[in-house]
């Protein structure tokens, strides 16, 4: 796999540092520690062993990664993988990203009994979509004007 143009890594050795302290007090400490991971990835800062060919004696620097689970570096062929088998999962219909929303006011009420709401939420998006599919239903409430926001329909 070739190294892309560029990367990452790249934008935050060049912009990182002043991004951090325009943003002090706004970033988290993990958010932090993530950014300071991927400058790091791959470079001597983190270490690294010789490889040699055993044929032609060429030898390389490797050097060893962060193993950051947000880095794309590292985790981005795990990521492909991972999108593949979600992809195998699916079945050969359309599909469509569905948004609700809930209003801001109902936010502190979610945030502190988020089972609740969410259940609340799921089985009212649900009966929703259902009255307002496609699909025939005998049910009056099936002509109603559908309320779902279908943002990229999959074919």
């Amino acid at each position: 796999m070739r190294r892309p143009k560029l990367e990452v890594a790249d934008v935050f050795h060049r912009h990182g540092a002043d991004w951090r302290q325009a943003n002090a007090g706004h970033v988290s400490l993990g958010q932090l520690q993530v950014m300071s991971a991927i400058e790091q990835c791959r470079s001597a800062a983190l270490g690294g062993h010789v490889e040699r060919c055993e044929n032609c004696d060429h030898s390389r620097i490797a050097y060893n990664s962060c193993r950051n689970r947000h880095c794309p570096k590292c985790q981005g062929m795990a990521a492909q993988h991972w999108l593949a088998a979600r992809e195998a999962d699916l079945l050969p219909v359309g599909y469509f990203h569905v948004v609700f929303t809930l209003p801001a006011e109902i936010s502190p009420i979610a945030y502190q009994n988020k089972a609740v709401v969410y259940d609340l939420l799921f089985h009212t998006a649900g009966k929703r979509c259902s009255r307002s599919s496609p699909i025939p239903s005998t049910s009056a409430l099936a002509s109603a004007p559908p309320l779902c926001s279908t943002a990229g329909a999959r074919q």
